[in-house]
């Protein structure tokens, strides 16, 4: 059992409440009560516009590795034309020691994506697609309905390969082109993606324009027609709403959060779209509500540091920004 969070029980009731039905019998559960799946390396690097060398990638994702992160998507089998920071895929999965316990999924677009995932020895893929027509045209140039039929060829190849199949829904409460998107809209993918088998299903803020009421409403719509246990959220932080709206899906019972390390990240068609929700600061807010999380904050601080040093580049981590400035004037009091 959860421990009792009285001090949001009168803002979340709801999420007051959910201390009480979390169970440990839940599969993936294992001594924590949240399941972070750190997008980093693929959704944080692949906006990038210098590309990062393959070992670097490796030198990452190895040491995510070590923080007592569940799950870590490695990188996406794209068409280098189109993400060219992905081109190393199959060099970056087969270099990354995986170790027992942690899953790698990677992204794939399509049948070539995936047989190309399954040589290298892929265990785990994920599918996307997107709650907005404009946005799906933008992104893999089809409609919505297409973009789930390529999704069914994956899916049937799938099922013969034993490979467990995670779907992305992107644009979950607004789009670059389209605005505000409906809940009911959002809802026809998720049933889509549920009746394709994908075991888990993210729904993501792409550009970061939710708030809790927003995302709240998105959500009650969203677990009507699916079970929470299969749900994940990806909260983009662009108008800095990502730690509430993760927050919110704590109240609609939802489990599994996916983050980027020190909030790297972005969208390549959704111009102005930050980074995603920070790790550290994800991992920092819920192990204050003292929720488990198997992470190892100060293992994930300094591979943040490591990744933003070389990009040069400031972290996007409150908690990464803080932490190492504590450690800086600290080692500067012992010279």
């Amino acid at each position: 059992m959860l421990p009792s969070i009285r001090k949001t029980s009168k803002i979340f009731p709801k999420f007051h409440s959910l201390t009480r039905t979390f169970s440990v019998k839940d599969e993936w559960l294992n001594k924590i009560d949240i399941k972070i799946v750190e997008v980093g390396p693929r959704d944080g690097l692949q906006n990038e516009p210098k590309l990062v060398p393959t070992n670097v990638k490796v030198d990452l994702i190895n040491m995510l590795s070590e923080t007592g992160l569940r799950a870590i998507e490695a990188t996406s089998f794209v068409s280098p034309k189109w993400v060219p920071q992905m081109g190393d895929n199959s060099d970056v999965f087969t270099k990354i020691e995986k170790r027992p316990g942690i899953s790698y999924p990677c992204l794939v677009p399509n049948l070539k994506g995936f047989e190309q995932a399954i040589r290298v020895g892929v265990k785990e893929i994920a599918v996307f697609g997107a709650a907005s027509e404009s946005f799906t045209r933008k992104n893999v140039n089809c409609s919505v309905e297409e973009s789930i039929q390529r999704f069914s060829e994956v899916t049937e190849a799938v099922k013969k390969a034993n490979i467990k199949v995670r779907g992305y829904v992107s644009t979950v409460v607004g789009c670059p082109y389209e605005g505000r998107i409906k809940p009911s809209a959002v809802c026809k993918v998720v049933e889509a993606l549920q009746d394709l088998g994908c075991y888990e299903i993210s729904l993501g803020d792409t550009i970061g324009v939710g708030t809790p009421g927003t995302f709240g409403e998105m959500l009650d719509a969203v677990t009507k027609i699916c079970s929470t246990k299969k749900l994940a959220v990806h909260c983009h932080d662009t108008y800095g709403q990502a730690l509430a709206n993760i927050l919110e899906s704590l109240d609609h019972d939802i489990k599994v959060v996916d983050a980027s390390v020190s909030g790297l990240g972005g969208c390549p068609y959704a111009k102005g779209a930050s980074g995603n929700a920070a790790t550290e600061d994800v991992v920092y807010m819920l192990h204050g509500l003292g929720l488990k999380t198997g992470v190892d904050l100060n293992k994930l601080i300094n591979t943040g540091g490591f990744i933003c040093d070389f990009l040069d580049r400031r972290s996007e981590s409150k908690v990464n920004l803080a932490m190492r400035s504590t450690l800086g004037e600290s080692k500067q009091k012992q010279c």
